[in-house]
């Protein structure tokens, strides 16, 4: 008998069998394995170039205000303005009564022809004594004696002259005139009123409205950040100057752009806050002083923004931002990250993210770290209504 006999028919069934079953199992566990990944909405990030802005609280100011106050006293003769008008610089705004003013500089120059009139005779005496000197006629003394009186009498003219300057000026004085252009006040004194120099009440006030500034508050923790982007190159701006736009107090849109002009060198104890301040053409004179007004601060160019919608991002108990993002195979990995501010219904991530990320940004209640996901791009209507809402709920949190 032959003991090397090939396998018989029922064990190549056997065989056969097992295969097939062992390939439907792994063929079942690869459907299962599918089946169990979650469906999720992503966004791929992609960075870009982004304008950053930051709203602020803040009211106008003048450029320029002047108080008018006399500088010499005497009764108001006639007032020369409109009340509320806009006036230019050196236009007369009040008469005082000038007659004892122009007494007083006509005296003045009489006193002025009479020390000239010494002044002169003193003058010739001394030219008449130095031909003499040396004779029996005049002695060196009475030389001496004339050249003094002449330089007295020299000096006596300059005296008389500053007196004769000092009643014209004081003349002068009393036409009051606008030391700067822009907007008159109402008048405080009438005619017939007494007004005197150095009086604590103005006669009026002259305010300049065109340009106008607008000072506004910012952190110093803001200001600071701002700083160190700049000088770091962050954040860019042109020509070194911020562009600041302007809203007031009821939603309108000012139609001019302002520049950043300077901040202040303290900060607020009590706040923490410092001023800014920004110039503004108000040629229309719609701004007007102390008027409250929202400005948003052009703080430069951010070249590599990464924004991320805010229902992507998610904090822990402890405050820390998260995102879920989709890693190697699908899986589902978590990243701890810096956001820097909002913008919009987005936040502007400076730490954690990079150019390619998927950051799963719904479903987010089904998954957990490791956890096998199918992606799908979020269309942009979803993203952006989800945010929104996002944003509403945050907004709703705060309030």
């Amino acid at each position: 008998m032959n003991k090397n006999r090939g396998l018989s028919p029922l064990a190549v069934v056997l065989m056969l069998s097992g295969g097939l079953a062992l390939t439907g199992c792994n063929d079942d566990q690869s459907q299962q394995q599918s089946a169990q990944a979650i469906p999720v909405d992503v966004v791929t990030l992609q960075s870009e170039p982004l304008q950053m802005k930051t709203e602020l609280p803040g009211r106008t100011s003048p450029y320029r205000v002047a108080e008018v106050r006399p500088q010499v006293g005497g009764i108001i003769l006639k007032r020369n303005f409109v009340e509320g008008s806009d006036i230019k610089a050196g236009v007369s705004l009040y008469q005082i009564d000038p007659a004892t003013y122009q007494a007083s500089w006509d005296s003045a120059k009489g006193d002025l022809a009479k020390a000239e009139a010494s002044a002169h005779m003193a003058r010739l005496t001394v030219n008449r004594y130095r031909k003499l000197l040396g004779t029996n006629y005049v002695s060196q003394q009475d030389y001496d004696n004339a050249a003094a009186e002449a330089k007295q009498a020299d000096a006596a003219v300059v005296a008389a002259k500053a007196a004769v300057e000092t009643a014209r000026i004081n003349l002068a004085y009393t036409k009051v005139t606008s030391p700067i252009s822009g907007r008159i006040s109402k008048s405080a004194v009438t005619e017939g009123a007494l007004v005197q120099t150095g009086q604590s009440t103005a006669m009026a006030t002259v305010t300049q409205l065109d340009p106008i500034y607008v000072d506004v508050t910012q952190s110093s923790n803001d200001f600071l950040r701002l700083k160190q982007e700049l000088a770091n190159g962050t954040l860019k701006q042109e020509n070194g100057k911020a562009k600041v736009t302007l809203s007031t107090s009821n939603g309108v849109q000012y139609n001019q752009t302002g520049t950043l002009e300077f901040s202040d060198v303290t900060v607020d104890q009590t706040t923490g806050s410092i001023t800014l301040r920004a110039i503004f053409p108000n040629p229309d004179h719609t701004l007007l002083p102390g008027m409250y007004v929202r400005a948003t601060l052009e703080e430069g160019t951010h070249p590599n923004a990464l924004l991320v919608p805010q229902q992507g991002i998610t904090r822990t108990p402890r405050g820390e931002a998260t995102a879920m993002v989709v890693g190697k195979d699908n899986k589902v990995e978590v990243r701890q990250v810096t956001t820097s501010q909002a913008i919009g219904d987005k936040w502007l991530v400076t730490d954690g993210l990079k150019d390619g990320d998927q950051v799963i940004v719904s479903g987010l209640q089904k998954i957990k770290p490791g956890a096998t996901v199918k992606p799908e791009e979020a269309k942009s209507g979803d993203a952006d209504a989800q945010s929104q809402g996002a944003a509403a709920q945050s907004e709703q949190k705060q309030s």
